[in-house]
């Protein structure tokens, strides 16, 4: 046998081989199945976390998205004055799909002998439905119920349960801001009628959001014709951060004033900042899995290097080289990896594909709840597998099994075959 560019025929062959029980090493072709169904495991495991994460982040995003505005333009002293001038000039924009003023602020709401903390927002109906799909949320009257001079309120379907309110019922309003009167100073009260409920399946709006008409507003906190600022929904509200910025920057410049800018992403980056973080963990974590079995593949090689002491000084005598010799065992190796990689990505997205499903069962089983809204937002495990996941995580148990193989093989390649031949029995 001679040297030869590239791996000859009979090395992919003889790789296979051994890879095959006989009754000679069937101990070793069972560490192999062992080998083989630990990197399947870990596979599988990491891609259907990891799409189970992407599902996750992409459902919240959505959810948050139908109910708040892609970016926000405030006053740097809380009040738009000029709102209507303001709203004009930067709807021209190409970026801007619409705007719609808003009024905010926070109060409490009583009823009866309940009361808890509301995050008030005032808005005009139809501006509203433009910036935001908070109206597809809606149980009992719509936006349109909401008109100036009749204090109407919508209020989170949890905070209604909590008061205890229903459809009808008059609930009392109060904000921070005094009145001075004979008896000394007393907060601002209002009563305002429930003429609906918020349904948003998100439970921070569902438990601490009340909408209210944009003019009823502004008359509770004494804004006059003064707005707190608009709200913009963006062609793409991934890019929401940087196009309010360039916005308030060229208003700024024109009008001479500064303006208070957000977005989406920035009061809601914790939720995402926490996933990427997750995932990163879950990656590290779960890779460990994979790596462990890579160690069993070693510890595999190392015995067929040894039980194959004879053959691979007999392949040697007959002119094979240590390269020759050393494709073997890549080969073998490499194909326990391949195997369980595939395996693993065939599990893996039948898991992710069926994640609904399969919480369902394990609830079932242990008599749990695995996805409380409550905590999580979402009532239903969603999943959305990515293919760079999957390349990721395929490549990184490949590199780890090659890598586990290379040493073994360099072993075998090393071999004498004097000195293999003369302890053979």
């Amino acid at each position: 046998m001679s040297e030869r560019r590239g791996w000859p025929a009979w090395t992919w062959w003889m790789g296979g081989r051994y890879l095959r029980a006989r009754r000679s090493n069937r101990f070793v072709s069972f560490i192999s199945a062992i080998a083989i169904a630990g990197i399947l495991l870990g596979v599988a495991v990491l891609i259907a976390v990891l799409s189970v994460m992407n599902g996750f982040e992409t459902e919240l995003r959505s959810r948050i998205l139908e109910v708040v505005a892609h970016a926000t333009l405030e006053g740097s002293s809380g009040q738009l004055e000029d709102w209507e001038r303001i709203r004009e000039r930067t709807a021209a924009r190409p970026a801007v799909l619409a705007t719609a003023p808003y009024v905010a602020g926070w109060g409490m709401l009583v009823h009866g002998t309940r009361s808890a903390a509301v995050e008030l927002r005032g808005v005009q109906p139809a501006a509203e439905r433009a910036v935001s799909r908070l109206h597809e949320h809606l149980q009992g009257a719509g936006l349109e119920s909401l008109t100036p001079g009749d204090y109407r309120i919508l209020l989170g379907r949890r905070l209604a349960v909590e008061l205890g309110a229903t459809i009808g019922d008059r609930v009392l309003l109060v904000i921070a801001q005094g009145q001075v009167t004979p008896a000394g100073l007393l907060p601002r009260m209002r009563r305002f009628t429930v003429a609906g409920f918020i349904d948003s399946g998100m439970f921070e709006y569902d438990r601490g959001l009340a909408l209210l008409h944009l003019d009823d507003a502004a008359r509770l906190f004494r804004l006059g014709d003064a707005v707190t600022g608009l709200r913009y929904r963006l062609v793409d509200p991934l890019q929401a951060a940087a196009e309010v910025r360039a916005l308030a920057l060229d208003l700024a410049w024109d009008l001479e004033r500064d303006f208070l800018v957000s977005d989406w992403s920035r009061r809601h980056g914790n939720f995402f900042r926490s996933i990427q973080v997750t995932k990163s963990i879950l990656f590290i974590v779960l890779l460990l899995l994979i790596a462990v079995a890579a160690f069993n593949i070693i510890a595999t090689l190392v015995m067929v290097v040894k039980e194959k002491r004879g053959d691979i000084a007999i392949l040697r005598t007959q002119g094979a080289t240590p390269r020759e010799i050393l494709a073997v065992f890549l080969v073998q190796g490499s194909a326990i990896g391949l195997l369980g990689t595939l395996g693993g990505v065939a599990l893996g997205l039948a898991i992710a594909t069926n994640i609904t499903a399969v919480v369902q069962v394990l609830e079932r089983l242990l008599g749990i709840t695995l996805v409380d809204p409550g905590i999580y937002l979402i009532a239903d495990l969603p999943a959305e597998v990515r293919p760079a996941d999957v390349a990721l995580v395929a490549g990184t148990a490949l590199v780890l099994v090659v890598l586990a193989t290379i040493w073994p093989a360099l072993r075998a390649a090393a071999t004498q075959p004097a000195e293999a031949l003369r302890h053979e029995v």
